[in-house]
């Protein structure tokens, strides 16, 4: 007997194709690149930080208001692949057009980025819901860690490739400019994510539905009115939403904000592109980790290790100074970014309706994206104000102490065997 079927093969495989915009684009290169682009038109490092997370905040803003309703219309027969493509191909192309903006334009930069940060978002959104479409209840955990280990597994590779060119460039052994290599890295994003998202596209397809009706935009919004009059009804899953709102704030800012606070504190690029590929590869395995424990002592508490680790790396970074220190805090979070947002997203496809499940992880990434804004602005404000980035950093403590304060409110959820994969009509 096949350990994986060709459906949850090709779906983890998309967390292999899109972790390549993750590391490179919002973490790695791309920010790194447009600090430098910023400084040399003359703007302040603070004033740069603040600058990327405002745009952050607007991308994600974007999305969090389009997530429930877009949703609530992809549940219906057919339109969640459609949806997923056209925001899928919205992201490779503005990834790929950074590659050819010149690098004095710091805020045609910060445009594209947030066009792209709204394709690659807006994917993720049905790309999480397919989960329920390509494996059962009982393996959510261990297909969701598992995706997002092949996320850092796959990433490393056009990671490794990115890094190479940039280097050899920096040391005049490959006649481009580091300008050029950064570019070049871009297109290798695009690229890669293009490629390996084909598996997605080819085999894995919407099995839950609601069969479709005359007017469906008009019936997508009288359906999210109901659901929201009925919100009782879904008292685990939005207590869940809440939780997950104020601790994935903190997580989202930490990994979107890392290379820009790290180049804040002096650290080079060089040693900051080599400590996030390490970070990658030590991700992987404990991603996996988190979901085996899972099963050995529930979901739930093991998001409760992932929250603490988290108030560990708040606090360990107010005091940072050195690049040991940023190793350190690197390893820290290497080891609960993957299993927290993995097991989040197979606890919560367990709390929904099937038949519902574009609508609801609407409602999951509006939590989440809105919980996107208030991180990098409450970090770009309050660096903005003591001219300290770590102050901000520290500050988000208190949305991973509220965070578990709401998730100790949430009851397990309860597998469901009986649902036979079909059409569910209204």
């Amino acid at each position: 007997m096949r350990r994986f079927s060709k459906e949850e093969k090709s779906w983890m495989m998309y967390d292999w194709a899109s972790s390549a915009y993750s590391i490179i684009i919002t973490t790695a290169v791309f920010p790194i690149f447009y600090k430098a682009a910023a400084t040399s038109a003359g703007v302040s490092a603070a004033d740069s930080t603040a600058y990327l997370g405002y745009t952050v905040a607007i991308a994600t803003f974007i999305l969090a208001m389009l997530g429930p309703i877009l949703g609530t219309i992809a549940d219906y027969q057919g339109f969640k692949k459609r949806f997923f493509i056209f925001f899928f191909s919205l992201g490779v192309l503005a990834t790929a057009i950074l590659a050819f903006i010149p690098s004095d334009q710091w805020l045609l930069l910060l445009i594209c980025y947030t066009f792209a940060a709204v394709g690659s978002t807006g994917a993720n959104v049905f790309y999480d819901a397919f989960l329920v479409d390509v494996t059962t209840e009982e393996k959510m955990n261990r297909i969701s860690s598992r995706g997002f280990s092949y996320g850092y597994i796959g990433s490393t590779i056009p990671f490794i490739i990115s890094i190479a060119v940039i280097l050899l460039s920096q040391n005049g052994i490959i006649p481009i400019s580091a300008t050029i290599a950064s570019k070049i890295a871009f297109l290798i994003t695009a690229i890669w994510w293009l490629i390996f998202s084909i598996p997605l596209l080819k085999n894995v397809k919407q099995i839950y539905y609601i069969k479709r009706e005359p007017k469906p935009v008009a019936n997508s919004f009288k359906r999210l009115a109901k659901t929201l009059k009925e919100i009782r009804k879904y008292r685990a899953l939005f207590l869940f939403l809440i939780a997950y709102f104020f601790y994935i704030d903190g997580v989202g800012t930490v990994i979107t904000m890392s290379t820009a606070y790290g180049t804040d504190l002096g650290i080079n690029s060089t040693s900051l592109l080599i400590i996030l590929f390490v970070t990658q590869v030590v991700a992987a395995p404990f991603s996996i980790l988190y979901g085996r424990l899972s099963e050995r002592f529930t979901g739930k508490k093991m998001l409760y290790v992932g929250i603490f680790v988290y108030m560990i790396v708040c606090i360990y970074a107010y005091f940072l100074k050195t690049t040991l220190d940023f190793w350190i805090l690197a390893m820290l979070v290497a080891t609960s970014q993957g299993g927290i947002q993995a097991l989040s997203r197979s606890y919560f496809a367990k709390l929904v309706p099937k038949e519902k499940t574009n609508e609801f992880f609407g409602f999951y990434n509006i939590f989440g994206k809105f919980a996107s804004i208030m991180g990098p602005i409450l970090v770009g404000v309050t660096a903005q104000l003591t001219g300290k980035s770590n102050t901000g950093v520290f500050s988000l403590i208190i949305l991973f102490i509220i965070g578990m304060i709401v998730l100790a409110r949430v009851p397990e959820p309860k597998t469901d065997k009986t649902i036979p994969p079909n059409t569910i009509s209204y």
